[in-house]
């Protein structure tokens, strides 16, 4: 691999749905954090040069010391504390990145990443310089308006649900960051959203699996539990 490759993996929510006061990227799964599912994917595939790190920073100390060195996570070269928001964190990131060609973005509360979508992703990026996974949906869904009644329902055969990891160019990413932070960005909710406000660039989309749920809520931990056993 002649280019550069840096996984930004995001370790900084709260997850306040969990109902527990231990945060959801740190729950045990299968006797170990949820965390160091994804940063094992990336530590272990050909296509990641190096993983950044990004967490709270009072978890800094326990993320090197009880993750990233006691599982042999060589690639992760840097811990670094992120900001209020998820798209502060991300910056923050982007700043920590040295020389590389292609970001991938990533939550930590995904652990069933895989080689498959890794590989589909950085195959989808070289297409338009940004790319996102997700799944087609399996539901109908609603657009509602403001007072809480249908207002459209979109064809489902054109509605996915979108995952991470989200994979850019990093230049177009860090400049999409640094061309929307003057502006309210309270309505971002991924990263894509930040290339589709500051430029015109074409987003590919590219499948990922319906196994790479964003642990979320204590139901969430109880389908992981079973995905699990049967990997």
């Amino acid at each position: 691999m002649d280019r550069k490759n840096t996984a930004i993996v995001l370790a900084a929510g709260q997850g306040k749905r969990m109902n527990s006061r231990v945060q959801k990227q740190f729950l045990e799964l299968g006797g170990k954090p949820v965390l160091y599912y994804s940063l094992n994917c990336f530590q272990q595939s050909p296509l990641i040069t190096d993983i950044i790190l990004v967490t709270g920073a009072e978890s800094v100390a326990f993320c090197k010391e009880e993750i990233v060195e006691k599982y042999g996570l060589t690639k992760v070269t840097k811990v670094i504390p992120g900001g209020k928001e998820r798209y502060d964190s991300v910056y923050e990131g982007l700043l920590a990145c040295r020389d590389t060609e292609y970001v991938l973005i990533h939550d930590g509360a995904r652990p069933f990443i895989t080689e498959e979508i890794i590989r589909r992703g950085i195959q989808g990026v070289e297409k338009t310089g940004a790319c996102v996974i997700g799944m087609p949906s399996k539901d109908t869904v609603k657009i509602a308006d403001t007072q809480g009644y249908v207002a459209e329902t979109p064809e489902r055969s054109s509605v996915w649900t979108i995952q991470t990891p989200q994979i850019f160019e990093y230049n177009l990413i860090r400049e999409a960051h640094e061309k929307i932070r003057c502006r309210d960005m309270s309505a971002i909710t991924d990263d894509a959203m930040v290339v589709e406000r500051a430029s015109g660039a074409k987003i590919s989309l590219a499948e990922g699996s319906y196994k790479n749920l964003k642990i979320t809520t204590p139901e969430d931990l109880d389908i992981a539990e079973i995905f699990l056993k049967n990997i």
